[in-house]
């Protein structure tokens, strides 16, 4: 029987094998969880989980124990409601089922862009940020004092996090990899919460240069969060991709692709991997992605995956397009016969990592045991 520290070589070394452009033994598996799924799963109560730190290793190594990834299936989670409820959030709210939501929200108003143009960093920290949580709003002590038990509260749950995580990684021989960093397009980083999705799609009708503008200003903040503290191609700088499949090719060239090809090549020439996830259907801008520079890891949640491969298989890594929908509504064989399919597309050659077409936010059901079925076929199946 094989010691942990060898499994964790093995399943270490099909990763560096997938980012150096060789054929790994196997295809590595990269599935992750949501800490919702996760802490039903392991029959917590949701609310009170995410707030009790006593209650972290216990999910953690439930999904640790039972479903064999190649990666560590739980990783850290920016949205625990612990310093967001200090800061009277109104970007992340947990409901009253103990789901965090995201409401459509604009804290930036249309005749303040020029000055969000002039000093973007300054303009958050001082007008945008009070007004995304309240209770720093007011400039007295008190505000004071809610930012630093924020923070505090935020890096103690970061650390926590990484410790039970670098525990279960080792406990479990799971693969380890360079820490990364993470950072948004400059147009989503704008969207997302600046200007919400709404009125974005409204400014670049009305607002065309300002939408330019800003876009350019706030590139020099996304690529500066983009450079983690490992430099290699190892070390991955994860990018979700959000606004781009709602635009068409006229706004996408403008507003959309240029500043985004300049954050690319940022992180390629400050030595960093990439990792995009690409939300929604990116089949009519494949030939943009296949022209970026290095080595991408490359998620995708929908697409022909025969397409996909022969595009951007060619000098990329792709991944995802394995249905979770499966895993709720279709029988134990049927999600079998999926996973054998995608990897007889995608698997060839090399340059595939296997995973689902999002992160699996619920495990109710029969979706766990499928998912078990899955991640053994793609073992055994996914041989080299």
């Amino acid at each position: 029987m094989l010691s942990n520290r060898t499994i964790q070589d093995e399943r270490t070394q099909l990763f560096k094998n997938v980012f150096d452009g060789k054929v790994p033994k196997r295809v590595p598996i990269d599935i992750d969880f949501s800490w919702d799924a996760a802490i039903e799963y392991a029959e917590l109560d949701l609310k009170t989980a995410q707030w009790d730190m006593k209650q972290w290793p216990i999910f953690y190594e439930k999904m640790a124990r039972e479903f064999q990834n190649d990666k560590l299936p739980l990783t850290r989670s920016n949205r625990t409601p612990r310093f967001y409820q200090i800061l009277q959030a109104k970007s992340f709210v947990m409901s009253d089922s103990g789901y965090m939501q995201h409401p459509e929200i604009s804290c930036l108003e249309v005749d303040e862009y020029d000055e969000f143009i002039k000093d973007p960093y300054n303009f958050m920290t001082e007008v945008l940020l009070p007004r995304l949580y309240p209770s720093i709003q007011n400039d007295t002590i008190f505000s004071a004092l809610n930012f630093a038990k924020a923070y505090k509260a935020y890096h103690d749950s970061m650390q926590y996090m990484a410790e039970i995580a670098d525990c279960m990684t080792d406990k479990y021989g799971y693969a380890v990899l360079p820490p990364g960093a993470g950072t948004e397009a400059p147009f989503d980083y704008l969207a997302d919460l600046i200007r919400s999705f709404t009125n974005i799609n409204k400014d670049i009708r009305r607002f065309p240069q300002k939408v330019e503008e800003a876009c350019e200003a706030l590139l020099p903040l996304t690529c500066k969060a983009a450079i983690g503290p490992v430099q290699n191609q190892y070390a991955r700088c994860f990018i979700p991709l959000h606004m781009a499949p709602f635009l068409n090719k006229k706004q996408f060239e403008r507003f959309w692709w240029p500043t985004f090809q300049k954050l690319m090549k940022y992180i390629f020439e400050n030595n960093m991997g990439a990792w995009i996830f690409c939300e929604h259907d990116w089949s009519d801008k494949l030939d943009y992605l296949a022209e970026l520079e290095g080595r991408v890891y490359m998620c995708f949640e929908y697409g022909d995956p025969s397409k996909i491969k022969k595009i951007v298989g060619k000098n990329h890594i792709v991944s995802g397009l394995y249905p979770i929908s499966y895993l709720q509504t279709k029988s134990k064989q049927e999600c079998i016969d999926e996973a054998k399919r995608l990897l007889d597309i995608m698997a060839p050659g090399g340059g595939y990592i296997f995973s689902t077409d999002k992160i699996i936010f619920s495990l109710k059901g029969q979706i766990a045991e499928n998912l078990k079925a899955v991640l053994k076929t793609v073992r055994e199946y996914g041989q080299y």
